[in-house]
């Protein structure tokens, strides 16, 4: 998906010097420590923290000169970086499933195509305030989650850094009850213009409809990004250029257009396509906003209807395990330093803790290179032809008895440890209808809860926000003298 992710890869942090106000998404509530609430929800059109006068790097940095400065004690503006990864990032593409979920009972593949569609289109709403970018993966690096829904049924996710030259992030997500496949990998290649930067996105989204396989995938490729403004003038995030939807199998297709404000006219984040049928047949425009409201116009009928609205709709939320129980190379436990930095403003052990993640994997680099070892495997994914990349757990091959999938499917990912099982007693139980008594769905040994958040559409207002409290910044200046700051993981062997 069409994410700002490599274009400003080599950038870091935070003009401590500002002010600051803050605000909280639905991934990034619960990145807390050890104890608290590991499950997220929030307002999900904003996602980060911001500085009140976001400015151009260029102006950033030339605020931090002093007369006869070392230029190395120099801190690159921290406002950025998005404080999640990109792995975690993708998720925002599996925030509204009411979309999506029981798409396959539609009759009408114009029907089933447009709700993929949509669904897809809906992520794009999730997106920090500003210019930011999340985290670059580094190779080994995974997120992983899960989610409840209302009628008890649960969806796994799992993505991973397969490649850092070309970098590659590969992601996996399933729902078995409600008969949902999706993989894909992301392959961004960042070019500088000037005074923008761009993320060419290559790489798509395959969705399968478990239910309806007679329609095969329906393949995705996305839009670009560029960040404009990033050396003179304010800078903004604009998603550029054409993003097809297509399912080959009911021949129907779509060339979604992000459409770039024009020097005099236009607006921001237009978006306008053709629904195209067997034949290629007309079958509707879609029009609107990829930020707001989008809509659709039949052709036949000549209707035009809103097909989705953020303000209108809920995020679903995902749950984590704590940090005491991932993985060294998980995310959120990885990057852990360096978030926490970013959100109390600390520029300076922001720009530590990031070169210190950075810095540890140029040594494994090394060290591989003298030994004459490749890279290590990847732990969740597999190369495959067409140059994708593949769960290792065969897809095809899946048991059909969605309980079982389930059971397979969260083995896989978590092994032993279930995030459900860490979630606040408090918080509503899992329901275990239509699980088979075998399973652990059903099983009255174990108590598993999970916050179960309506992901239905609800009316205006509804979406919750979380507030944080306003980060405290740092003085300017370069930074105290003192010990290095430490790696927040062991060496990788």
């Amino acid at each position: 998906m069409g994410l700002l992710s490599q274009g400003m890869g080599s950038l870091s942090l935070d003009r401590g010097s500002k002010s600051r106000r803050t605000s909280n998404a639905s991934s990034i509530t619960g990145h807390g420590k050890d104890g608290e609430t590991q499950i997220d929800d929030g307002d999900p059109n904003d996602t980060s923290t911001l500085d009140k006068e976001e400015g151009n790097i260029l102006g950033a940095l030339i605020s931090q000169l002093r007369p006869g400065m070392d230029l190395s004690k120099i801190a690159l503006p921290t406002f950025v970086l998005e404080p999640r990864s990109l792995l975690e990032r993708i998720t925002d593409f599996f925030s509204h499933p009411e979309l999506i979920f029981g798409v396959a009972d539609e009759a009408d593949p114009k029907d089933r195509f447009i709700k993929v569609m949509t669904y897809y289109l809906s992520g794009w709403h999730i997106k920090p305030k500003g210019v930011k970018k999340p985290y670059n993966p580094v190779l080994g690096e995974f997120f992983r989650c899960t989610y409840v829904y209302p009628d008890g049924s649960e969806g796994f996710y799992v993505a991973e850094q397969v490649s850092h030259h070309p970098p590659v992030s590969a992601f996996f997500y399933v729902s078995p009850k409600n008969g949902l496949l999706i993989t894909g990998e992301l392959k961004p290649k960042s070019k500088f213009l000037g005074n923008s930067a761009a993320t060419i996105m290559e790489g798509e989204d395959r969705i399968r409809l478990l239910n309806r396989p007679e329609d095969g995938e329906y393949s995705i490729s996305m839009p670009n990004t560029y960040a404009r403004g990033i050396l003179f003038g304010k800078m903004l995030l604009e998603l550029c250029d054409l993003s097809t939807i297509s399912c080959d199998a009911t021949d129907h297709h779509c060339d979604v257009d992000f459409k770039a404000k024009g020097w005099i006219s236009g607006g921001y984040n237009v978006i306008s396509g053709k629904v195209t049928g067997p034949g290629k047949t007309d079958v509707g425009d879609i029009s609107g906003h990829w930020s707001s409201a989008i809509e659709f116009t039949d052709k036949k009928t000549k209707e035009k209807r809103v097909l989705f609205d953020p303000a209108r709709a809920k995020i679903a939320p995902k749950v984590v395990l704590p940090e005491s129980e991932q993985d060294e190379y998980e995310s959120r436990r990885l990057w852990t330093k360096l978030t926490d930095a970013i959100k109390t403003g600390d520029m300076y052990g922001a720009t530590d803790a990031k070169s210190a993640v950075e810095d540890h994997q140029r040594d494994l680099v090394r060290k591989r290179e003298a030994s004459g070892e490749g890279p290590p495997p990847s732990r969740y994914f597999q190369h495959v032809a067409g140059d994708k990349w593949m769960p290792k757990i065969d897809v095809d091959t899946l048991p059909k008895d969605p309980n079982e999938m389930e059971e397979k499917v969260r083995k896989w990912i978590f092994g032993d440890k279930n995030p459900l099982d860490y979630a606040p007693s408090s918080t509503p139980q899992r329901k275990a209808s239509g699980a088979s008594s075998g399973s652990a769905a059903a099983s009255p040994t174990k108590s598993r809860s999970a916050t179960v958040a309506s992901s239905s559409a609800s009316t205006a207002g509804d979406t919750s926000i979380s507030a944080s409290p306003p980060a405290v910044t740092t003085a300017p200046g370069p930074p105290v003298p003192g010990p290095k700051f430490d790696h927040p993981i062991s060496p990788r062997k």
